[in-house]
C-alpha cells in the first residue's frame, strides 16, 4: 500500500469543510452581518422619521450617552437590577431550592419543580403582566397585607426597581435550581457522610464541602444568569415601562425608548453596543475567576 502524498491529502482537507459551508454562510448572513450593520449605525445619526438620509457622526452618540444623566441613571439601575435579581436573588434561591429538594420526598420534589418551572416557561411579557397585577395598588400583595393588618403600599410607584427585581427572581430562579440540582447530584455521598461523621453541621458541610465542589457550576450559572438579566426588557416594560420618573429604566428599556419611541436609531444602537460591552466585561470577570479556581 502506497503512502498518501501531501498533495493528495490537500484536496481532502478542503473537502472536509464542504458540509460546514451552508451553516457558515447562514451565520455570516444572519449573525455577523447584522452585528456589523449595527456597529455602523451606532456611528451615524440615523433616525426613523424626519430625516432624508443619515450621515457619519463618529463617536458623537457615545459622547452623548456618557453626558446624558438618564443614561447614567440607566447604568446604575441595570447594575442594581442585576445584583438584586440575578447575582443574589436567582443564584441564592436556586441553590436553596436545589438543596431542599435533594432532601425532600419524591412528591414534594415533583410539585416544587413543577411550580418553579411553570414560572420559567411563561413568556416574559405574560410574566410581566402577572407580576404587574400582583404589585399594583389593588393587587394581590396589598390584599394579603390588608388581611394581615399591615400597611398597604403602591409598590410600582414607591419601589419600582425592587418590584421588577422580585419579578425577575420569580421568573428566572428555575434555571439556577436546575443547574444546582444537577451539580449537587454529582457530589459523592461518601464525602458528605464523612463530613457528617467528623461532626460538621449543616452550615459547615455547605461552606466547606458542597460549595467548593460545585464552584464551577456556580460560576457558569452566575455568568449565564447575569447575561440573561442584562437583556431583560419585556418584563420591565410590561410592569413599569421604566417609570415612574425613570426609576426602573434599565439599559434595554432606555435603549428601546431612544431608538423606537424617540426615533433615534443611531443613538439607541450606540447604547445597545455599550450594553453589549457591559455583558462582555461581566463574562471576562467570571471566566477569569473560573480559570483561577482551576489553577
Amino acid at each position: 500500500m502506497s503512502a498518501t502524498t501531501p498533495s493528495a491529502r490537500g484536496p481532502r482537507r478542503h473537502w472536509r469543510w464542504l458540509p460546514l459551508s451552508p451553516a457558515t454562510v447562514l451565520l455570516l448572513l444572519f449573525l455577523v452581518g447584522p452585528i456589523v450593520y449595527c456597529v455602523w449605525i451606532a456611528f451615524t445619526d440615523l433616525q426613523l422619521t424626519g430625516q432624508e438620509s443619515s450621515s457619519f457622526v463618529g463617536f458623537d452618540n457615545f459622547t452623548r450617552a456618557f453626558g446624558d444623566e438618564h443614561f447614567r441613571n440607566a447604568v446604575v439601575l441595570t447594575l442594581v437590577f442585576t445584583l438584586l435579581s440575578s447575582i443574589i436573588g436567582q443564584n441564592t434561591l436556586g441553590l436553596a431550592l436545589a438543596a431542599l429538594m435533594k432532601r425532600a420526598s419524591r412528591p414534594v420534589r415533583s410539585l416544587t419543580g413543577a411550580i418553579v418551572i411553570s414560572a420559567w416557561v411563561l413568556p416574559e411579557i405574560v410574566a410581566g403582566f402577572l407580576l404587574y397585577t400582583f404589585f399594583s395598588k389593588d393587587g394581590q400583595l396589598n390584599a394579603i397585607l390588608a388581611w394581615l393588618h399591615l400597611p398597604e403600599q403602591n409598590w410600582l410607584f414607591a419601589l419600582p426597581i425592587l418590584a421588577v427585581s422580585f419579578a425577575n427572581v420569580w421568573r428566572g430562579t428555575a434555571f439556577s435550581m436546575l443547574v444546582y440540582s444537577a451539580a449537587l447530584s454529582e457530589i459523592p455521598k461518601e464525602v458528605t457522610e464523612s463530613a457528617e461523621v467528623d461532626g460538621a453541621n449543616g452550615w459547615q458541610r455547605l461552606w466547606h464541602v458542597t460549595l467548593p465542589m460545585i464552584r464551577r457550576s456556580i460560576g457558569t450559572n452566575l455568568m449565564l444568569n447575569t447575561l440573561q438579566t442584562l437583556s431583560v426588557f419585556g418584563l420591565i416594560w410590561a410592569m413599569t415601562k421604566g417609570g415612574p420618573a425613570h426609576r426602573s429604566e434599565t439599559l434595554p428599556v432606555f435603549m428601546y425608548d431612544q431608538a423606537f419611541t424617540k426615533s433615534l436609531i443611531g443613538y439607541g444602537t450606540a447604547v445597545a453596543l455599550l450594553l453589549l460591552l457591559v455583558g462582555a466585561l461581566f463574562s471576562v470577570v467570571y471566566l477569569r475567576l473560573m480559570r483561577e479556581e482551576v489553577r
